[in-house]
């Protein structure tokens, strides 16, 4: 084991956070009950803000970035783990308030942690990700809900280039549904149409201020973008039809109405990633295990090295990044 590794931090420089490798040593890490190995982390959009000092993510200073990690379990003062595990953390408030993934070791609460399903390599599992992980808890919602069908009425899925929107179009394709991409790329259709998707609608018409009530289109929808994309969404949804929101690229507020939720009793679930219990995080990385098609997974993801985080950071929030980017943290 190293005494010393890289990682990559957000730092204070002149009363603004600013990221930066610093190399680490173990005794630097928080006191928390299990050492993790880190093979993998990834690139989300929570990430891109952060180390491209375009968003406030990180609560306190200095803090190790990136919000998720894969790796093994070197040490344990918790009976729940043992070394050798094979483990994923999302969340938690990685990155925000607790030291994230972005380093080669890191020490995490053993309730953070995830067992790995032995479907996929850690590789694998930060190809999925955060996003990916989402993506999941999405798709469990609606389906608990009970609003979808499959072969039945149109799924929308919005942001659909990205990490969330790509895997959840995976995931409902390969479960039956009707899967409608919404993006602003054109290019990125005949992608998009591998992994299942058989309809498009430009982001640039979810985009526009619409009517309270509009005509109904959608049997469901997972929403990454918010504001005014998720109230024409809301809008366009069959009566009785929900819509999972776990996004907010497009904004925090909901210029809408609710006219869908009273008159076609349309549903509005929200979907929490960081703070999600044991028993959501461990069905939905199930759901991933049974329904995301590996083919898909190879094709949504790419491996770049931590050392390309500041360039990867500028392009995901420029809206330039498609699919997923793992991060591998030892290059």
């Amino acid at each position: 084991m190293s005494d010393t590794f890289r990682a990559l931090m957000i730092v204070d420089e002149e009363g603004k956070p600013k990221a930066a490798f610093r190399q680490l040593a173990l005794s630097e890490l928080p006191d928390h009950d299990v050492l993790v190995e880190v093979s993998y982390s990834t690139l989300n959009y929570k990430d891109g803000l952060a180390v491209s000092g375009k968003g406030r993510i990180a609560r306190r200073l200095p803090m190790v970035a990136g919000i998720d990690l894969a790796g093994t379990v070197v040490e344990s003062r918790s009976p729940e783990w043992q070394a050798g595990d094979k483990v994923v953390v999302n969340g938690w408030g990685l990155s925000e308030t607790e030291w994230g993934g972005y380093t080669r070791f890191q020490r995490l609460k053993p309730q953070w942690l995830t067992r790995l399903p032995d479907a996929f390599s850690l590789e694998q599992a930060m190809a999925i990700g955060t996003a990916g992980y989402t993506a999941a808890l999405c798709v469990d919602a609606l389906e608990d809900w009970g609003s979808i069908e499959a072969g039945g009425r149109e799924v929308l899925v919005t942001g659909a280039a990205g990490g969330v929107g790509s895997t959840a179009i995976s995931l409902l394709a390969r479960k039956g549904y009707t899967v409608t991409a919404s993006t602003g790329r054109p290019e990125s259709h005949a992608y998009l149409t591998e992994l299942g998707a058989t309809g498009f609608v430009d982001r640039a018409t979810l985009a526009e201020r619409g009517g309270a009530l509009q005509k109904e289109r959608w049997g469901g929808a997972i929403d990454s973008v918010g504001s005014t994309t998720l109230a024409n969404v809301l809008a366009q949804t069959f009566y009785g039809g929900a819509v999972a929101a776990c996004g907010l690229a497009g904004g925090m507020d909901l210029p809408g109405s609710v006219a869908p939720h009273i008159l076609r009793g349309v549903t509005l679930i929200g979907i929490d990633s960081v703070m999600a219990p044991a028993k959501k995080r461990e069905r939905a990385w199930r759901t991933l295990a049974a329904h995301l098609d590996a083919a898909h997974l190879a094709r949504i993801a790419r491996v770049e090295p931590l050392s390309d985080l500041p360039r990867l950071a500028e392009e995901i929030v420029a809206g330039k990044i498609q699919g997923r980017v793992v991060i591998d943290v030892s290059a």
